[in-house]
């Protein structure tokens, strides 16, 4: 089966059982972190899956939007490289985005993280253009699997959940340093799965399960696919919780102030 990543080649899943790999910004490239020095907790490790529902259902109705403002969220251990800008997509939004809940759930996860541990945000908010460039590359490959990008939909019952500021695509650092838990950001390959590595007793394996843990513990679900993509407020949140959606489409102010 042919990998896809939004780097826009085709490449073999280089899955490494003994390192985690740094991940700079939007590049496919990286150098490697030795598993002994990142010193995970043990007690913060689950010794099962970290979630049970990694299922994608039908999405809830958004009976009542919650009008939360996008944010630039703030903390001395959330750093953030708004990965499309960087990558010289057009319709990008130069900065990362976020509903003001989602914002002060994702500084609790940072607060709460040992030293040097932090996150590293690639993505949150993004406009319904960018959604259709993406989807239509990605989905030009014939043999990539649904559910890795959101259709680009404009009805407003349906909206794809980056386009409602409730979803994020992060990641652990280290020192400052992202990683990649197993596969690059945006390479949409089986092993990027969230319980893709359940059946190996590795430093990635423990590091994904880490991070959905501590997303868990702040309120947001993760899609199956991909291990970095966490929601709050969503469709999809509320399908999986059982609580309503909060979050519709929403469109950045004239000014940001970071």
């Amino acid at each position: 089966m042919r990998r896809y990543s939004m780097g826009g080649c085709a490449m073999p899943d280089p899955r490494s059982e003994t390192t985690v790999g740094a991940v700079d910004g939007f590049a496919q490239w990286a150098r490697s972190v030795a598993p002994a020095d990142l010193d995970i907790p043990e007690h913060s490790i689950p010794t099962a899956p970290a979630i049970g529902v990694l299922a994608d259902p039908d999405g809830a109705v958004i009976e009542r939007e919650s009008n939360e403002p996008l944010v630039v969220p703030c903390h001395p251990r959330l750093s953030m490289v708004p990965a499309y800008s960087r990558a010289g997509w057009a319709s990008a939004h130069p900065t990362v985005l976020v509903r003001s809940s989602v914002a002060g759930r994702l500084c609790d996860v940072a607060e709460n993280l040992p030293s040097p541990w932090g996150l590293h945000i690639f993505d949150a908010w993004r406009p319904v253009q960018l959604q259709a460039e993406l989807f239509d590359v990605a989905y030009a490959d014939p043999h990539l699997p649904p559910g890795f990008l959101a259709p680009p939909s404009t009805d407003p019952r349906t909206p794809p959940p980056h386009l409602t500021g409730g979803s994020v695509d992060l990641t652990l650092s280290w020192h400052g340093i992202p990683l990649s838990l197993g596969t690059p950001f945006d390479a949409f390959w089986d092993s990027a799965h969230t319980a893709a590595l359940e059946d190996h007793d590795d430093v990635d394996r423990n590091a994904r399960r880490w991070l959905v843990a501590l997303m868990r513990s702040a309120g947001f679900i993760v899609l199956h696919c991909e291990w970095w993509h966490f929601e709050f407020g969503t469709r999809r949140w509320a399908a999986i919780t059982g609580h309503d959606a909060m979050y519709g489409a929403t469109m950045p102010p004239q000014q940001i102030t970071i």
